[in-house]
């Protein structure tokens, strides 16, 4: 008599299971049509629900070890922390550089003559050295987590560590970052002189050669001193970044206005030197495409100088000279501020403010060609082996360039507000830091009109190139 109520309650149990599956797949059918029921008999829905419940519990029984049932139930796995899938991404950036500059080395040397068609010449030029390097000072410096020579100068290091098992030489404090110095002038004058921006088999094998020269140096000192004071395309990020609205520090990642990260700090004379050399090398780069300068260069070879001499001694001598006039400035902001802080030290410590021209300056000459060559970077990417066979670049409207004129300038009025915050921070009261700030407003005006003179001048090709 007892098992009957627990019978019918088993029965009623199943008839009910039975009844709202049928009324939920009925009622899930109803959004909009898109679900429809299984067309499967009710009965086997149900012996099929029995019959798994029936086979897990007959196969559960078969396990009777408690330590294996505890190390089942016991089992962990800990979820990477914060700073572990930073590691993880950053290292895998960095190897994915390794694989686009390899892909840029095989391309260049396997693909297309045609320079606009090849992934090397476009993607250097318009998406690294134009698009890339603009993101440093709009956005933020990302260098050091996609530069691809730093994983391959970690496993230059770990050779040199377990089977030359050399220790890494001491660099030389006497050099500072005089190296990086001559490096970027160097770099760019090899651009204006040499065809590596026309012929990819010539770019591949400068890169090749800078390659093995920043990786071997970066093991034999270090990668952390190479790449923090003798690399130049480091420091020109790493001093680019400093304009940029989003800046790493001790606490993060965090927003500043765009300039503020060049408020604080002081420079040494080869810091200095580096940055004179930053400004200069984007007004040579140019300089040289105006009709001004096709002028005074066919004058001056005509005299029996080699142009590749002309062009090298121009380069040299417009850093020697912009160095110059800043060093006058310096000491002419001594006796304005009159005050006891050397000339030297007002030097250095106002060399930062000159970093925004610079970045302004490459803003209105590159963006431009970054967005002309926009096209095709997007058609060698998609078909680096076999790109079309028409490539095609865009127009520019009328008015860009006086977009390009207001980039200039607003370089320039972010340079005069960084001058007039790190005047206020090392000079007292309110006239003195003024007045140290007349000498360095006179050389951004020149620098000024010197940079919308060259915007403005119509493109020539530079002559004997």
């Amino acid at each position: 008599m007892s098992r009957s109520p627990s019978i019918a309650r088993w029965a009623l149990g199943i008839v009910c299971a039975t009844v709202f599956a049928g009324e939920a797949a009925a009622h899930a059918g109803g959004l909009s049509g898109t679900f429809k029921p299984v067309a499967v008999p009710s009965w086997l829905v149900v012996a099929t629900g029995g019959g798994v419940i029936g086979a897990s519990f007959l196969l559960t029984s078969l396990v009777t070890d408690h330590a294996f049932i505890r190390g089942v139930t016991e089992w962990r796995a800990a979820l990477p922390t914060r700073t572990t899938a930073r590691t993880v991404a950053v290292r895998g950036v960095r190897w994915l550089s390794v694989g686009v500059l390899a892909a840029i080395v095989m391309i260049g040397s396997t693909g297309p003559s045609v320079a606009a068609a090849n992934l090397a010449i476009v993607g250097v030029w318009a998406g690294w050295w134009a698009g890339y390097t603009m993101t440093t000072y709009l956005v933020g410096n990302t260098w050091p987590a996609v530069n691809p020579w730093r994983p391959l100068a970690g496993l230059g290091a770990l050779l040199r560590d377990r089977v030359l098992d050399r220790p890494t030489r001491r660099y030389p404090e006497r050099l500072g970052a005089w190296p990086s110095v001559v490096g970027l002038v160097g770099l760019v004058w090899l651009e204006v002189i040499s065809p590596i921006a026309q012929q990819p088999r010539t770019l591949v094998g400068v890169i090749a050669g800078y390659s093995v020269v920043t990786v071997a140096g970066a093991v034999v000192y270090g990668r952390e001193t190479w790449f923090g004071v003798v690399d130049p395309i480091a420091r020109v990020f790493r001093w680019y970044g400093r304009v940029a609205p989003l800046q790493r520090t001790g606490r993060g990642i965090e927003f500043v206005l765009p300039g503020g990260a060049l408020a604080d700090g002081r420079s040494g004379a080869d810091e200095t030197a580096f940055v004179v050399a930053l400004l200069w090398v984007t007004t040579y780069d140019g300089l040289v495409a105006t009709p001004a300068w096709a002028t005074a260069i066919r004058t001056v070879v005509g005299w029996g100088l080699p142009p590749s001499a002309v062009y090298l001694g121009t380069a040299i001598a417009g850093f020697g000279c912009f160095l110059y006039i800043y060093r006058v400035a310096a000491r002419w902001s001594r006796r304005t501020a009159d005050t006891y802080v050397t000339a030297r030290y007002l030097r250095d410590w106002f060399a930062p403010a000159l970093v925004p021209i610079a970045a302004g300056y490459h803003l209105a000459h590159f963006l431009g060609y970054f967005l002309s060559l926009s096209p095709a970077l997007v058609a060698v990417i998609a078909q680096p082996i076999a790109p079309p066979a028409a490539i095609r670049t865009l127009v520019l409207p009328a008015w860009f360039g006086t977009l390009q004129l207001a980039f200039v300038l607003a370089g320039h009025m972010l340079a005069v507000w960084v001058a007039h915050a790190r005047s206020f921070a090392i000079f007292p009261g309110r006239l003195a830091p003024i007045r140290s700030q007349y000498p360095f407003v006179l050389v951004m005006v020149f620098y000024t009109v010197f940079s919308m003179w060259i915007v403005g001048q119509p493109y020539t090709q530079p002559p004997y190139l």
